[in-house]
């Protein structure tokens, strides 16, 4: 495989075309080497050919590499054109580019590139081929701006530092920059010091004949030879990986050209299936992360950087730089592909300074719940169905790192002696922990993503959550100040249909919300949020919904929606709802609207109050209204399934209970879609005449079976 090196600068003038022709001919008759010149500057064509006096009448914009497109010199070296003129550049495609890389490769010891002065596309594409980088340099202020401008976009773009070398052309003019000034000023090696001799240089451009050709005793041609010297030293270019590196015992590895590809890994000893641990891209992140802990301290970072944008943003750029330098080191030439190699220091940060693999997951806007049940088992919830991913952490431990790092800014701490741990992120997503000794599977995080979409009434009858019947019964209810509950299991879409109820709630009432984790999401502009605070770290401090909510009852409020109900402060709930805060919400965990009742009864009686049964009942029988029930069925479909009326107390014991719609599955659709249609039961609301005396228009058919 040919060494293909790169010269370029995106100042021009500086002597890019000079120093490839030259090191050309220098590489072709010095050291005997077989080499291909290439001229890829699309902004000023031919210099290169023009400094060996040949023309080229073709070029790799005009056809498909092949061997017709080759000029020989008199000089021993071989000339490709990239374009002829200017106005083909846009024919020069990177497609081309690689298949002028690949069929040349074996045929050639060395690859000399004139990559031009444009920053572009195919710079980019020629970067990912090059074992090395020349960055031709004058020795005056403009350039060297230029250059650090460059050695500072490098990495960024996921190439490293030691890619890089310069060139000093023109060294020792008169009021030149001294190589010493820099030296210091650029990060990177200067490989070799060309003089400036501007009569033998003139004297041979103008005759068609490199300098090293022409005069081969001046001290141009002698700088120009020692810099093919330094061409055969292998520690300037990028290394391969060594198997002993990886520390692995009766294994090898056999790697395919593209080390980005699929690597195919074989165990010498025994013909078994290779662990994970085995892999070697995991191993060499591993690698890379533990020298890039060492490097930034990140053990003993204070967690306060991750809140802080712009220390975190410095942090993150240290991090990319560094991380680019020990790809170079530990894994080889940079023969991959740049998307390849972008999303393996993308993976690298995001476990050292981010979520690990929880990153994209969190930016997927198709993903509402994220499991993470140890490091190699990842499961999400998409569009209502669970599936396992391909994301896996490091290991067990980076697990628990990323569990700190999303609680730590919040103020809270996980570990044995607090081992489990409820939270939320800064958009709003709920993040639940739990560790050993409770997890015996490894640390577990379950994050129940907060939706960026504010779901309409229109846009649920679009799903298919409910019909117009239905919202229209939904709304009339709200503006009639009815008492409602929404019930149903986990991830069914409760705190969704809560939301859209309290939109309807009019704009001159004064809101309260009373919640665990804020989700709710009310457009209304007089809307006060109150959110429970668990204990601190000596157990101390913790504020419940249930002394948010009586501290809510001095507030004045029209209105009060707790997010969820699920210990005392259903009671508190019930007698509010009973003494003049009518038309209030919440939700609760309940699998129809009949196990409502029994799970209010329950949730009063274990919370230690010494109430009768049917006390609690003749007070939900006057509290509530309505039961609104959803669920998510077996297709990940959600919807609303079951709206109940309470009517009264049937008799001491029992609570008088009237389904007012229902949702009739009728069959199931080609893929496992289900099918079926909302149905009403014939029973209109006995609260109907209320309704219209409060000039709420309802049209009455809709409660017709």
């Amino acid at each position: 495989m040919a060494k293909k090196i790169a010269i370029f600068n995106t100042k021009g003038g500086v002597g890019k075309s000079f120093i490839a022709a030259n090191l050309s001919v220098a590489l072709a008759t010095n050291q005997k080497k077989k080499v291909l010149l290439l001229d890829l500057d699309v902004t000023a064509p031919g210099d290169p050919a023009r400094m060996l006096n040949i023309s080229a009448q073709k070029s790799l914009a005009d056809s498909e590499p092949s061997k017709d497109l080759l000029i020989g010199t008199s000089f021993g070296v071989d000339f490709l054109a990239g374009i002829l003129r200017p106005q083909q550049a846009y024919q020069l495609s990177t497609e081309k580019l690689n298949a002028a890389f690949s069929f040349f490769d074996t045929l050639y010891d060395y690859f000399i590139i004139d990559a031009g002065d444009l920053f572009s596309r195919n710079f980019i594409t020629t970067l990912e081929q090059a074992n090395l980088l020349l960055l031709a340099l004058s020795p005056d202020i403009l350039s060297v701006y230029q250059i650090k401008w460059l050695l500072e976009t490098l990495p960024s773009l996921g190439f490293p530092l030691k890619i890089a070398k310069i060139v000093l052309n023109r060294a020792e003019s008169a009021s030149s920059i001294s190589w010493q000034e820099i030296k210091v000023s650029l990060p990177v090696e200067i490989l070799a010091s060309i003089p400036s001799q501007g009569k033998i240089a003139m004297h041979a451009l103008n005759r068609g004949v490199p300098v090293f050709a022409d005069s081969p005793k001046s001290r141009i041609s002698l700088a120009i030879k020692g810099l093919s010297d330094r061409l055969n030293d292998e520690s300037i270019y990028l290394k391969p990986v060594k198997i002993d590196q990886l520390r692995l015992k009766d294994v090898s590895f056999v790697q395919t050209p593209d080390f980005w590809g699929e690597a195919r890994v074989v165990k010498s000893l025994e013909k078994k299936e290779l662990p994970r641990e085995f892999d070697e891209k995991t191993l060499l992140k591993k690698q890379i992360h533990t020298r890039l802990i060492e490097s930034l301290n990140l053990k003993r970072l204070d967690l306060g950087v991750f809140s802080d944008p712009q220390k975190l943003e410095e942090l993150r750029q240290r991090a990319r730089n560094l991380v680019s330098e020990l790809l170079a080191e530990l894994a080889g030439s940079f023969v991959q592909q740049e998307q390849e190699r972008k999303l393996f220091i993308k993976e690298i940060m995001d476990e050292a300074l981010g979520l690990g693999p929880l990153e994209d997951l969190l930016n997927d806007p198709a993903i509402t719940d994220i499991m993470v049940n140890n490091k190699d088992e990842v499961y999400i919830e998409r569009y209502g169905k669970i599936e396992i991913t391909n994301k896996k952490f490091i290991s067990n431990e980076q697990v628990g790192v990323i569990i700190e790092r999303i609680i730590a800014p919040l103020g809270r701490r996980i570990d044995e002696s607090v081992p489990m741990v409820d939270a939320r992120l800064a958009d709003g997503s709920r993040v639940n922990a739990i560790i050993h000794p409770l997890s015996l599977t490894g640390p577990c995080l379950t994050i129940r993503k907060f939706g960026k979409e504010r779901l309409t009434l229109e846009r649920l009858k679009e799903l298919g959550t409910l019909d117009d019947a239905i919202a229209e019964f939904l709304r009339a209810c709200v503006f009639g100040r009815k008492n409602m509950i929404v019930s149903g299991g986990t991830g069914s879409g409760k705190t969704t249909v809560l939301n859209v109820l309290s939109s309807f709630i009019p704009d001159n009432e004064r809101i309260l919300t009373i919640e665990d984790a804020a989700e709710l999401k009310l457009r209304q502009n007089h809307w006060v949020r109150l959110e429970s605070r668990p204990p601190n770290i000596e157990g101390k401090g913790a504020i419940t919904i249930r002394d948010l909510f009586r501290n809510s009852l001095r507030m004045r409020p029209d209105r009060i929606i707790i997010g969820e109900c699920r210990g005392i402060e259903s009671l508190d709930m019930l007698q509010a709802m009973n003494t003049g805060h009518d038309g209030s919400m919440t939700t609760i965990h309940a699998n129809s609207t009949h196990d409502v009742l029994s799970r209010l009864d329950s949730m009063i009686l274990m919370s230690g109050m010494e109430l009768p049964i049917r006390a609690i009942r003749e007070m939900i029988a006057s509290a509530v209204d309505i039961i609104v029930q959803t669920a998510r069925l077996v297709d990940g479909s959600r919807k609303v399934i079951q709206i109940t009326e309470i009517s009264g107390m049937r008799d001491e014991m029992h609570i008088d209970l009237h389904d007012i719609f229902v949702f009739r599955q009728t069959s199931f659709e080609e893929g496992g879609k289900i099918l079926g249609e909302f149905k009403s039961t014939g029973i209109a609301p006995t609260f109907l005449d209320e309704i219209k005396l409060r000039g709420i228009a309802l049209n009455e058919n809709i409660f017709r079976e």
